[in-house]
């Protein structure tokens, strides 16, 4: 909004008509009473100045100034399969080119680590990172997880570097502000700065359809405008404290449409601290059982009131988690972690999304009976 003040000063004109002495006086007091208003008006000048510089400054323009220093923009080039036609394969083996990508990323510690996507620096051969002092700096690949597609990276830097503080994205509110920075289309390479966008948190807890093998799960829901370029970049609050990494956006026609997602900071926070120290997520362990979608024949047979849950058909392992956890043939599963299982793919992105040592608690139904296992991934 801009304000207008138009200060209009109205005096009388005086007309000398002789007295010298008259005119001398009034040369002597009028210009210390001009001087006097000048200074009046520029101080209120001043003051209103200042008024509306301070109306303008908000707890959005202070978050900005706090988590710009830290957001990076990330140049990728990775070499990449040619599809071709199997019978040019066969006589000249695989085919393959380099291509270059860009995305974004932010520092979470003074001597380099820094957060991204797995999908943004996962196959890189060569990994360069901007920062907003314009300097270029290569990066190496930390550790990487595609299950939760994210990865860090690290640069090698002889001085302490801006970085940001991680929120709870348990305790975030759906309404409250929500401010995206990234890297679209590769701005940040020309001009070192991140750019900044603004909405709010449209949602929580939000699961998506696993693509490529990658479970997407809990996520944050934002209506901040994201773009190609800004996955890996930081979603914060308006205290300017991470709530998640950008990593979906949903464009059924290639735009921003108002649908872009984030992966919690909780769940990032520890998968970050494992890459830290071993490079990759561990989960190797053998679920150990099978299941079939109860259909409207299952639940007659059972005698169930409606078709609902996954029925256990077979356990798979004779040491397996499902074993160890007292899960039976014909254990029908209502429940994982609280949540409805409606079809086989919630209860296997819950198992593929867990790591080694975490618990799933389910809910079964066992000769009508309900009860509650704990199916522990080791």
């Amino acid at each position: 909004m801009k304000y207008v003040w138009n200060i209009l000063v109205n005096g009388a004109v005086l007309l000398l008509l002789g007295a010298t002495t008259l005119t001398a006086c009034h040369s002597d007091t009028e210009p210390r009473e001009s001087a006097a208003q000048e200074r009046s008006v520029s101080h209120v000048q001043g003051n209103s100045d200042d008024e509306i510089s301070n109306s303008r400054r908000n707890a959005i323009t202070r978050a900005i100034e706090v988590v710009s220093p830290a957001v990076v923009g990330i140049n990728v080039t990775e070499l990449r399969e040619r599809r071709i036609d199997p019978w040019f394969r066969f006589f000249y083996g695989e085919q393959y080119y380099r291509t270059q990508s860009a995305g974004s990323g932010f520092i979470i510690s003074e001597d380099g680590y820094i957060v991204t996507n797995d999908h943004v620096v996962g196959r890189a051969e060569e990994i360069s990172v901007t920062m907003t002092d314009g300097t270029k700096h290569p990066a190496v690949l930390v550790g990487t997880d595609p299950v939760t597609d994210l990865a860090l990276i690290r640069v090698d830097v002889d001085h302490g570097l801006p970085h940001l503080e991680f929120g709870d994205s348990d305790d975030v509110i759906v309404g409250e502000w929500s401010i995206a920075f990234g890297n679209p289309f590769g701005l940040f390479s020309a001009s070192a700065k991140p750019t900044v966008t603004v909405g709010v948190i449209s949602a929580t807890h939000v699961y998506l359809e696993q693509r490529e093998g990658r479970v997407y799960r809990n996520m944050l829901q934002t209506d901040a405008a994201i773009n190609q370029g800004n996955s890996g970049g930081p979603l914060v609050n308006s205290e300017g404290r991470v709530i998640g990494i950008n990593t979906v956006i949903y464009t059924p026609n290639q735009g921003n449409i108002g649908l872009g997602f984030a992966v919690p900071v909780n769940r990032a926070r520890e998968i970050i601290e494992i890459l830290k120290e071993d490079g990759k997520v561990d989960r190797d362990f053998n679920p150990g059982f099978r299941v079939q979608l109860v259909n409207d024949a299952i639940a007659q047979a059972y005698d169930l009131d409606r078709a609902e849950g996954v029925i256990v058909t077979q356990l798979t392992a004779r040491d397996g988690v499902a074993k160890r956890s007292g899960l039976e043939v014909a254990d029908i599963i209502l429940e994982a972690d609280g949540e409805p299982v409606f079809s086989i793919n919630v209860l296997e992105s819950l198992i593929r999304y867990a790591m080694r040592g975490e618990r799933i608690q389910l809910k079964v139904l066992r000769n009508r009976e309900e009860r509650t296992l704990d199916l522990t991934m080791e």
